[in-house]
C-alpha cells in the first residue's frame, strides 16, 4: 500500500537560490555565513548567483551552518 504521493513541483529553484533563501530566512548576511563556514563571502555570492558549482565538501559545510 502506498502511503504517500510525490509532491508536485510548483516552481524551479536552483541550488544557489535555495542557499540564498534559507540564509535569508535565518537572518544571516553573506558576511555572517562566511564567518561561520569559513567560506569566502565572494564564493558564497557566486554560489547563490549560480556562477560557481556547489561541490560536496562546501555543501556539507553550508548544510551544517544553515541546519
Amino acid at each position: 500500500m502506498k502511503l504517500y504521493r510525490a509532491a508536485k513541483r510548483l516552481i524551479e529553484v536552483s541550488v544557489g537560490e535555495s542557499v540564498r533563501i534559507i540564509r535569508g530566512l535565518q537572518g544571516l548576511s553573506q558576511h555572517d555565513l562566511a564567518k561561520v563556514t569559513r567560506i569566502p563571502r565572494i564564493s558564497i555570492s557566486a554560489i547563490e548567483n549560480d556562477r560557481m558549482r556547489l561541490v560536496s565538501d562546501r555543501a556539507r559545510v553550508l548544510a551544517r551552518a544553515l541546519k
